[in-house]
């Protein structure tokens, strides 16, 4: 039997608020546990929250990014359940009427297939605590400093079919919450996470699988694992004649394995009510229109700039828009490598950002904000590559050099003697020594062997280490291997 595979990913971002949602602690990371949990957060008797109405303001820009349904009135509501790191014994949440409803996002996979991916609904709620376990020797400790922390939930559609296309989506809500401002994305922080749910069923049927949902997902590669094991899991166990357990589970990163957490509750569960502390909350057109107003070029809308202005594929211009900051770093090497028109020099700069620039970070774990290669220098070694110079390879090598001295390109160049050689002359003097060097292999390309050109083209790079300009090399090099 052929299965298909069902997924929806509830999101939680972290709004990059000063302070709580509804009280008024600090939310920087990286505090004393418990030095940023007043009485509002510890849920003193008699304290009320007072709602953050900056809060509001992401959540709108949120909402109008995705063309979503801004509530003109919502409600908060009150999710209870008992957990260690909970003081209140419940959730400030939004159940019935939630800020957002609606919209969609549109995702592309690696092999060009777009998909549009819905969102049913993005509400406010407040985070819990975290529960700490390590090092304590079978005892559990609460640190209450997340605790009031605010949090928009994105939940989706079940639109998704693969786990490809679930981290797809991830990065394309991780990329979104950042460019807006709203969230600043550090997944190793806690700030941006997500459930998944995810179910199978026989291929054509139209009733959805009983589904699980497996928690607090925090990377991307974790989210791709964790799904493709819980799939693999549900076939094996239906394949086998059992039933899915509709359940909650976790993800076991030493093991690669999810595992039971506990049974899934059902909205009843938490008994929702209206929360009595907090009035409706109503905003107008005005507002909307105000936060609407503010709202900076989206990733879709830079991409759709990138291609008409620099004239990028839509895969090179939807890598660039990754993050705000990479786009801004590429147009900048763009704009100041000169050129007669904005395209003329557009992809060897996005080449080169996306390739070396991009490799060069990863290696040393940072973002582009940290590049140790401003985007005015890597356009000063790019002009090199232009004006011939040096070679693009060893422009590779230049960056580098650029990378870990913190030199410019053209005092590394000179240093170095890397300048490339275009003297015709001293290029066909090479040539005649390779040539001279390897009659062999001489006949064997002049007898029909015509692979061997790239071997002469090798040994005159080495020659002239690397220095020799290719054009003119390739020129010369067909010129007398042709008896010319």
């Amino acid at each position: 039997m052929e299965w298909e595979t069902v997924i929806g990913l509830e999101i939680h971002a972290q709004l990059a608020t000063r302070s709580k949602i509804f009280s008024g602690s600090a939310t920087a990371y990286g505090a004393p546990p418990n030095a940023q949990a007043n009485l509002v957060d510890l849920a003193y008797p008699g304290v009320l929250p007072v709602l953050n109405a900056e809060a509001v303001r992401m959540a709108v820009k949120f909402g109008l990014a995705i063309n979503a349904r801004v509530a003109r009135r919502s409600v908060f509501a009150r999710k209870n359940y008992f957990y260690p790191d909970l003081p209140k014994g419940y959730q400030i949440s939004q159940y019935e009427l939630p800020i957002v409803s609606g919209g969609a996002v549109d995702i592309v996979l690696e092999d060009g297939v777009a998909r549009r991916i819905g969102i049913t609904r993005a509400h406010l709620e407040e985070d819990a605590g975290k529960s700490l376990h390590e090092g304590l020797a079978g005892l559990t400790a609460v640190d209450l400093n997340r605790a009031g922390t605010p949090l928009i939930e994105i939940v989706s559609e079940p639109h998704m079919r693969s786990a490809r296309e679930a981290v797809a989506y991830m990065k394309k809500i991780h990329t979104l919450v950042r460019y807006l401002g709203i969230c600043d994305g550090n997944m190793q922080e806690g700030s941006f996470r997500c459930d998944a749910n995810v179910s199978v069923r026989p291929r054509g049927a139209e009733k959805l699988g009983t589904r699980t949902e497996t928690k607090n997902l925090n990377s991307f590669r974790f989210v791709e694992r964790a799904i493709n094991y819980e799939v693999a899991r549900q076939i094996e166990v239906l394949t086998g004649g059992g039933k899915v357990v509709q359940e909650t589970r976790l993800y076991d990163v030493d093991r690669g394995e999810t595992r039971t957490m506990r049974s899934k509750e059902e909205a009843n569960d938490y008994r929702y009510f209206p929360e009595p502390d907090l009035l409706p909350l109503e905003i107008d057109q005005p507002y909307i229109d105000a936060v609407a107003a503010s709202l900076p070029e989206l990733p879709d809308q830079k991409a759709q700039r990138l291609m008409s202005e620099y004239g990028l594929s839509a895969y090179d211009a939807g890598i660039l828009t990754a993050s705000a900051e990479l786009a801004d770093y590429f147009e900048v090497v763009a704009r100041d490598m000169g050129g007669t028109t904005p395209q003329q020099h557009a992809k060897l700069a996005a080449n080169m950002v996306m390739g070396e620039l991009a490799s060069l970070m990863n290696r040393d774990g940072v973002e582009i904000g940290g590049s140790c290669v401003s985007p005015s220098s890597l356009a000063g070694l790019l002009r090199r590559v232009v004006d011939n110079t040096v070679s693009g390879k060893i422009a590779k090598d230049v960056l580098e050099a650029m990378w870990t001295q913190g030199c410019e390109a053209d005092a590394i160049i000179e240093a170095r003697g890397l300048r490339q050689i275009t003297d015709e002359a001293a290029i066909e003097t090479a040539i005649h020594a390779v040539l001279a060097a390897n009659p062999t292999q001489l006949a064997a390309y002049r007898a029909g062997k015509d692979k061997l050109f790239g071997f002469f083209i090798g040994q005159v790079m080495k020659a002239t280490s690397g220095k020799a300009n290719p054009a003119r090399l390739n020129e010369l090099l067909k010129k007398k291997l042709s008896g010319g």
